[in-house]
């Protein structure tokens, strides 16, 4: 490649139809509805808050923690794992805690995969899963999966049409971001059979553990600790977005090649943040439930009035709006909710298959003004 190019691998990683509305945004003189990014309008618990944190209670705040984690935290988050999710197994060398879940997933993606190798996302993911794989000059393979999440046979189907040779790893997100879905114990099981017989990791994306609605959710590291990396994030479960902290568990071998991995992206997550996450994870279990039955009622209030199923989890509803789309496609249809000041994202971030999808957040803003973009959407589908 010569110079002044630059890397085919990030030259792959492609742009949403999100980037071409920012012009109109920036014309946009009323109430602004920001409904398309992932956050909680909740402040964190108190304690957990950075105002709270002070050198004299934490004489190293300003010191780097260890590659691995601040010990107080790491040592926690053991012990909440192994009681909280019964893996008696989990030990410290089976744990990193990361800057969030997007660097957990890519430490791990830069510990596992080499150019070239195949990572199957099940789709609609994560948005930024895709650039991650592509960053390493692997190759995102995006497979339909969770509007038939709770039929393992039509699941393993779809997975196994896609395996190749240089298939390595498939991508799981379990309450799922944007879909809602949260697979069930048996089609996690079925999956990771099929991971067996393939001989692939297994990218467990948990970072809404915490939000499962319709029935229990089962962490996939209990039904197959030797070949899953489960990542999660403090972000989502307790309202630290802003301060980047999350953690990984897998089998020792692979989080050692991930902690070198991280220390040269990173070196360490910032010992502020983690500090504020051991006091949430320590003071935080009464602010979760708060946060879970605010969200379970918002998302089911925003369903209805949509005319969609209510989410099984997470923070999101994601909506085939293909019956109201013009000559223009999604992106007219994009541009008249902007033009009324509500912004959702776009369908095709979250795979190629959702051309017609628009994602709505019903927890990044507060609930009235949640409620407005809403009726606003509601009435662009004619109801």
């Amino acid at each position: 490649m010569p110079f002044p190019d630059t890397s085919r691998a990030v030259r792959s990683m492609t742009s949403t139809l999100f980037g071409s509305l920012g012009p109109r945004l920036e014309c946009f003189k009323g109430e602004l509805l920001p409904l398309h990014v992932g956050d909680t309008w909740l402040d964190p618990v108190i304690g957990s808050r950075m105002e709270d944190l002070t050198s004299s209670d934490h004489p190293h705040l300003h010191r780097y923690a260890s590659p691995a984690g601040w010990e107080p935290l790491w040592s926690a988050l053991v012990e909440r794992v192994g009681r909280q999710q019964g893996m008696g197994w989990v030990e410290k060398d089976n744990l990193l805690v990361t800057a969030g879940c997007t660097g957990a997933l890519a430490a791990t993606v830069g510990a596992i995969l080499d150019p070239g190798d195949e990572v199957l996302l099940g789709s609609p993911y994560w948005p930024l899963i895709r650039g991650i794989v592509q960053s390493r000059g692997a190759v995102p393979v995006d497979v339909p999966l969770y509007l038939h999440g709770s039929d393992p046979d039509a699941v393993v189907a779809g997975l196994e049409a896609a395996i190749t040779p240089r298939t390595v790893a498939v991508y799981l997100n379990s309450p799922n971001n944007p879909s809602g879905v949260v697979l069930p114990r048996a089609t996690l099981e079925a999956v990771v059979d099929l991971a067996r017989r393939h001989a692939l990791w297994i990218l467990s994306d948990e970072v809404y553990e915490h939000y499962a609605y319709a029935g229990p959710w089962t962490p996939t590291a209990s039904l197959a600790p030797e070949r899953t990396i489960a990542t999660h994030s403090f972000s989502k479960a307790y309202g630290h977005a802003g301060n980047r902290c999350g953690w990984m568990v897998g089998p020792a071998a692979l989080v050692r090649q991930a902690r070198r991995v991280a220390t040269h992206l990173i070196y360490n997550p910032a010992t502020a943040a983690q500090a504020a996450a051991l006091a949430a994870l320590e003071g935080g279990d009464a602010w979760l439930a708060r946060a879970r039955a605010a969200y379970q009622d918002e998302g089911a209030r925003a369903a209805d009035a949509l005319g969609v199923p209510r989410p099984e989890g997470g923070t999101f509803l994601f909506v085939d709006v293909v019956e109201h789309l013009d000559e223009r496609g999604l992106l007219g249809f994009l541009e008249d909710c902007v033009d009324r000041g509500l912004v959702l994202a776009p369908g095709p971030s979250f795979g190629q298959h959702w051309q017609t999808h628009v994602r709505l957040c019903f927890t990044c803003e507060p609930p009235e003004k949640t409620r407005r973009g809403v009726a606003i959407l509601a009435e662009r589908m004619g109801r």
